[in-house]
């Protein structure tokens, strides 16, 4: 199976009994990242966790007012 970064546009050949080609045939919503893009991403993740100003939105979840 190819695989393609939306980021790079960097082409990969995935094995096509491996987890990560399952993944992405049966859930739609699951994209490939290159590892060039998944270690940029998460090192600016980490750098963002490090100022104190990064807040995670949670869904608001409303409560049984019977």
């Amino acid at each position: 199976m190819k695989a393609k970064c939306p980021l790079c546009d960097k082409t990969k050949e995935l094995d096509d009994s491996s987890f990560q080609a399952k993944r992405l045939r049966n859930r739609r919503k699951h994209m490939y990242l290159c590892e060039d893009c998944y270690t940029r991403i998460e090192a600016k993740t980490k750098e963002r966790h490090a100022t104190g100003n990064f807040q995670l939105y949670r869904v608001k979840k409303k409560s049984d007012l019977i």
